[in-house]
């Protein structure tokens, strides 16, 4: 009998191994974590200097990571940038400073389609609201909060004290170094907290930019892929009392180029990672948010393309939205893609396996941590059962028509009014500015199809909404019926219903009110009960944040959390579609994808790339790729060899790179980066912009 069972097992095993044969073409039990899964965003708290000894064969000192560290800036909201001059020279992507461009611009100009080089200093253009940040300052500051933190006996609590400190220690510091912008940093989830100061620069001008064809040559086709063939950079200047700023940290330029295993490292302000994060919240993102959000994004590609080909891809500002909703497309599909990969799951599985048997082996690290993982499956189940609604009920300024923004406020409007929490003179005075004066009637049906699809896509068939604002219509008759039927439609219709008193405003049948009226209460206790389930997953996920550093300590870095990291790795070719991917591009294949598509858009450049200065080497470099662990922040990273020197711009990863947020790979995975050569060739030789060829050249102004 025993015979008989232990034959049987196998059995069931042999078929099982061959059926995940026949599925995967791999026996996923068989797949194995690899050593640099979770990444290489190091922090310059814990530097891996006997790594890099290791591998590279040097060993930082404590006056190459101070340089790293100090020449490096964040810049604006979510890029990264540097000192690449004793002057206050910065150098960041076009993309980065795409967005801001026409705040600096005169009525006759358009920087985007004519590029920006100011020769003398009195030229440069002061960029409004334009921060940038440079770190000079951190402290470990993980058991003042971890003991206050244990203080309390709910999450909620918890949670209230952490915040309670954070505030006392950012003040108490701010008093000390009034000169530095003090901020909290949350590592591994919160196991660690370190104390990051930074001095801020508020001044900073403009001083060079190219066309945006010549920088994003390609769009949206070009996108995250390689060969690339863009000059995507931008230099501006810091300024404080009206004078360039004088720094000692800043970044050389190199001349010589890059050759292939040339290790280089990125330094700059990786958004967000969540390669901590369990399998049940890694399967959650793949089946609800990611599918959810690439249906919306595709939807609102389409509305976008369309618009940009209605204007003959005249419209600059239209060009520039298609570019940023292409892109947020891509890194969400392809990211997507990443998490259908079995391989990578499977990788992804081993790593848990192997992190949860190390707690539970571990009987003090298992009575802290152990139930964890369950605990969160848990709550991602009970997530799961709202997430679709939550989406379809929530207005996104994204996506959404303004018509249902403007129906949204006029309701809140109408209950502050009714609750005495305004006035009749300031309801009435209010009433009078919620429709915009420029409303672009033809992009808001657009949107409004998009929202209707987001309703169809996340609601079920039997919902009210549904059947009242789509029924059995298509998607396109219902959009009409409702403009038809709204008073939003038009400035003329808005003004007879606001004459309505509020109770008759509230009680007409207008599809957008109706909408805002029947669902805003159970989108509220949806977002109070996902808030309960948010703030205790705080808490867990800071657990399992502790519980990695506990068993890993910082052989394994943390999550990206938008602040300044030192990622390595070498200049890397790979082999894609057949062939092989080289490990730089020329100019000339910037003029080849010009030609090759009849010098249309997105493939279109300036005219004068038909008759170019005779000293412009199209042989130069243009972009490299490189293996460095980068991810959306690392947009205008420099690329530093082993002596610090620049040799190239990070601006964009190849498409296999987009699973990075969940698991960082080097077979294909690539950072994309311009070359330090492409661009000064570009800046002396092209743009003829020679004071500042000569100050990056240099490292200071003459």
């Amino acid at each position: 009998m025993k015979f008989k069972i232990i034959l049987l097992q196998v059995l069931l095993f042999a078929i099982s191994f061959s059926f995940a044969q026949t599925i995967y073409g791999f026996d996923p039990d068989t797949v194995k974590a690899q050593k640099f899964d979770m990444g290489k965003m190091w922090t310059f708290e814990n530097p891996p200097t006997k790594y890099f000894q290791e591998e590279y064969g040097f060993t930082p000192s404590k006056e190459w990571l101070e340089k790293m560290q100090k020449s490096a800036l964040k810049f604006g909201g979510g890029c990264s940038a540097s000192f690449i001059s004793e002057d206050g020279l910065i150098m960041t992507n076009h993309h980065c400073v795409r967005g801001i461009l026409p705040t600096v611009q005169a009525d006759n100009e358009n920087i985007l389609k004519d590029g920006f080089y100011a020769k003398e200093l009195s030229e440069e253009r002061r960029v409004p609201n334009l921060k940038v940040e440079q770190l000079l300052f951190i402290k470990d500051v993980s058991d003042e909060i971890h003991d206050e933190m244990s203080k309390g006996t709910s999450d909620s609590e918890k949670i209230e004290l952490r915040e309670k400190k954070i505030d006392e220690l950012i003040t108490k510091y701010s008093k000390e170094i009034p000169d530095l912008v003090f901020r909290v940093i949350s590592l591994y989830n919160g196991g660690k907290y370190s104390l990051y100061g930074y001095k801020v620069y508020d001044d900073i001008r403009l001083v060079f930019v190219p066309e945006l064809f010549v920088a994003k040559l390609g769009g949206d086709y070009d996108n995250f892929t390689y060969p690339r063939y863009g000059l995507d950079c931008a230099f501006l200047r810091a300024y404080e009392n009206n004078k360039p700023v004088k720094t000692n940290f800043y970044f050389k330029w190199n001349t010589d180029g890059i050759v292939e295993d040339q290790p280089v490292f990125v330094v700059g302000n990786p958004g967000r990672t969540d390669r901590i994060n369990t399998m049940a919240q890694i399967e959650f993102e793949r089946d609800v948010r990611y599918p959810m959000m690439v249906k919306m994004l595709k939807d609102l590609y389409k509305i976008y393309e369309e618009l940009v080909n209605d204007s003959n891809a005249e419209d600059f500002k239209l060009i520039a939205r298609l570019y940023s909703i292409g892109n947020a497309l891509k890194v969400y599909e392809g990211t997507y893609k990443g998490l259908l990969d079995p391989f990578l799951i499977a990788r992804k599985k081993d790593f848990e396996n192997q992190f949860r048997n190390a707690v539970k082996s571990n009987q003090e690290l298992n009575k802290k941590y152990g139930n964890i993982w369950e605990e969160l499956a848990q709550s991602r189940i009970e997530a799961r059962k709202s997430a679709n609604k939550i989406f379809a009920f929530s207005i996104g300024g994204f996506y959404s028509p303004q018509y249902l923004l403007i129906a949204s406020k006029l309701v809140g409007l109408i209950e502050d009014f009714k609750n005495e929490k305004i006035s009749k003179e300031k309801y009435d005075s209010l009433l009078t500015t919620i429709y915009p004066s420029d409303l672009n009637y033809q992009l808001q049906r657009k949107l409004l199809l998009v929202q209707l699809k987001v309703w169809q896509d996340n609601l079920s068939a039997d919902s009210e909404v549904i059947k009242k604002l789509i029924g059995n219509n298509s998607i396109e008759k219902a959009a009409d019926k409702i403009l038809s039927e709204s008073y939003f439609a038009s400035k003329e219709k808005f003004d007879e219903l606001i004459k309505k008193n509020p109770d008759e405003i509230l009680n007409s049948d207008d599809p957008f009110i109706y909408f805002i009226k029947n669902t805003k209460d159970e989108l509220n206790k949806l977002l109070d009960e996902n808030k309960a389930r948010s703030q205790r997953e705080e808490i867990m996920n800071q657990m399992l944040g502790e519980a990695l550093y506990a068993v890993y300590g910082d052989a394994i870095p943390p999550d990206a959390t938008g602040t300044l990291r030192l990622a390595d790795g070498i200049v890397k070719g790979y082999d894609y579609n057949g062939t092989r991917a080289p490990i730089k591009t020329t100019f000339y294949g910037a003029l080849d994808r010009y030609y090759s598509f009849d010098k249309k858009f997105p493939f279109n450049l300036p005219s004068y790339w038909e008759n170019l200065p005779s000293e412009f080497d199209l042989s130069t470099p243009l972009n490299f790729v490189s293996t460095n662990d980068i991810v959306g922040g690392n947009s205008g990273s420099a690329v530093l060899n082993i002596n610090a020197e620049v040799v190239g711009l990070a601006f964009d990863g190849n498409i296999e790179s987009l699973p990075n947020n969940f698991i960082y790979t080097t077979e294909a995975n690539r950072t994309v980066s311009v070359s330090a050569l492409g661009m000064i060739e570009a800046i002396r030789d092209l743009y003829k912009a020679e004071k500042l060829s000569d100050e990056i050249i240099a490292g200071k102004r003459k």
